[in-house]
């Protein structure tokens, strides 16, 4: 059976690097995710984000840094791998038999929270940039900090223009007021790259159903992340699957995709190991009887048609 995945968030650049593993060491390692295990999804695809904790002693730029790193990356495994930047490039990496990459920011803080930065990125191939991580900023406050405080007036800028770039807007772990800031401005897609429900699971990092509802307006999706923190006590795969039925409930059968959160997470479903295993989520959907159609929209498609919506050519 060709099961294929295109997951919205990953820190596995950020592991490779915290890690000390070698150059390449993309292709096979021990982390959540590796070119060879991915590769086993067809068509597969990959939002690897950039990231850096605020608490992080880093000299330089670190956008710089680990943009270098991922870019070693892509030119060491590209037999296996194709940087992509739009849809159609995703198409012609599966043509190829190559796992299509992506590429994200997750925190502006990353480029300092400077909108004029943004250009910048997006030339390099960022597609996608979480406004904001758990650390409150000058652009909003978040889900941990500052849970009160919506978008400033630089954090408006920042958003417009990555409307106006082609950057698709990622609302995961922004503030409530940030959300409904951003839904206000926007006039197609954002995305929640690796969030779940609030109402299966209570979590300030989850979305509320008039949150999914205002997703599923603007054309957008989120992400089921497998992060257990954010899908209950005792996280299952049948835990997993009651927060993508609530969603599907809602109307969000085009609008659920996967995020799964990998490399940035401690605790995952029962028998999990890493990207390898999404295709237990993908049997045990069809085991209650969910058809391909749906669950391929799930896996792949309803993600890739936000890209192709907003980041054209």
């Amino acid at each position: 059976m060709n099961i294929p995945l295109f997951d919205g968030h990953c820190d596995t650049i950020l592991l490779l690097d915290r890690k000390e593993l070698p150059d390449g060491a993309l292709r096979e390692n021990d982390l959540h995710i590796d070119l060879k295990r991915a590769r086993k999804f067809s068509p597969g695809a990959q939002f690897f984000a950039l990231f850096h904790s605020p608490r992080a002693n880093i000299q330089g730029d670190p956008f710089a840094k680990f943009y270098k790193r991922f870019k070693t990356e892509m030119e060491l495994n590209s037999d296996i791998v194709s940087f992509c930047r739009n849809a159609q490039d995703a198409r012609k990496a599966a043509e190829e038999g190559k796992y299509a990459a992506f590429l994200s920011i997750e925190n502006a803080t990353l480029i300092g929270c400077d909108p004029n930065r943004l250009q910048e990125v997006y030339d390099a191939g960022v597609r996608a940039v979480c406004v904001a991580w758990n650390n409150a900023t000058i652009l909003t406050g978040t889900n941990v900090e500052d849970t009160d405080r919506g978008l400033s007036e630089q954090g408006k800028e920042f958003v417009k223009r990555c409307f106006d770039l082609g950057i698709i807007v990622d609302v995961s772990h922004i503030s409530d007021p940030a959300f409904w800031d951003i839904a206000e401005m926007a006039k197609g897609p954002i995305i929640a790259s690796h969030s779940n429900s609030r109402d299966v699971y209570y979590h300030t990092r989850n979305l509320t159903d008039d949150q999914f509802k205002k997703l599923i307006e603007l054309g957008g999706t989120t992400g089921i992340n497998m992060f257990g923190d954010f899908i209950s006590d005792t996280p299952t795969i049948d835990d997993v699957i009651e927060h993508i039925e609530h969603f599907w409930m809602l109307g969000g059968q085009k609008n659920v995709a996967i995020g799964a959160d990998f490399d940035g997470c401690d605790v995952i479903p029962e028998g999990m190991h890493g990207i390898e295993d999404m295709d237990m989520l993908y049997e045990a959907l069809l085991k209650k009887n969910y058809n391909e159609d749906l669950l391929r929209d799930l896996f792949y498609n309803n993600l890739m048609r936000v890209v192709e919506e907003v980041c054209g050519i």
